[in-house]
């Protein structure tokens, strides 16, 4: 991980820590073990071998979005690792467990934009994704002082964000799977940050 270093009130170094780039990824693990089955998804995203610090909503101004194999190889192993995370997890044979990350960014690079995480028991994949990219829109409408009609379906919200000419566009990264039996099954989602 790298930064700038800057001085506080106190004359203390301090680091900058504003993200230049963030890629999305996502993973499925099972294994009789919880914790394994956790590692498992993470080792399927590509990202256990970081050490993962789960952050809340804020895409950085001028951070890149950049392709998973991008992001992957600019990870040094063991470094610690700054990220949004939705994780679900299940030992109910049959039971559908969804993650979803949503990203909204804005159309003026200088602002930043939102990320969201939906982690939920029965959701279909296009139902976590389109929840998840629905609340990211909606936390991005509201800091540039546009809101959509909240009842409406997001298929609808999305056409009134992109046509208000304040949104660039919304994504999200969306992993589904079923419980099976005598094993733990576990999905992510992630938003992984990246300083160079």
């Amino acid at each position: 991980m790298k930064g700038t270093c800057e001085m506080n009130l106190f004359g203390e170094k301090m680091l900058d820590l504003v993200p230049t780039k963030m890629f999305l990824t996502r993973g499925v693990g099972r294994n009789k073990y919880k914790l394994k089955s956790f590692e498992e998804a993470l080792r399927q995203a590509g990202v256990a071998q970081q050490n993962l610090v789960t952050v809340s909503s804020i895409l950085p101004p001028r951070c890149k979005v950049v392709p998973r194999q991008e992001g992957v190889q600019l990870l040094s192993p063991g470094a610690i690792t700054f990220c949004v995370l939705a994780r679900s997890e299940t030992n109910e044979h049959g039971r559908l467990i969804a993650s979803s990350i949503g990203v909204a960014v804005p159309r003026d690079s200088s602002k930043w934009g939102y990320l969201s995480e939906v982690h939920d028991y029965g959701m279909k994949t296009d139902q976590a994704a389109d929840m998840a990219e629905d609340l990211a829109a909606s936390m991005l409408g509201t800091t540039l002082g546009f809101e959509a009609d909240p009842d409406k379906a997001w298929s609808e919200k999305e056409q009134a964000y992109k046509s208000s000419g304040l949104f660039i566009r919304t994504t999200n990264i969306t992993q589904t799977a079923r419980g099976q039996k005598d094993l733990w099954t576990t999905t992510v989602a992630l938003a992984v940050f990246i300083f160079e």
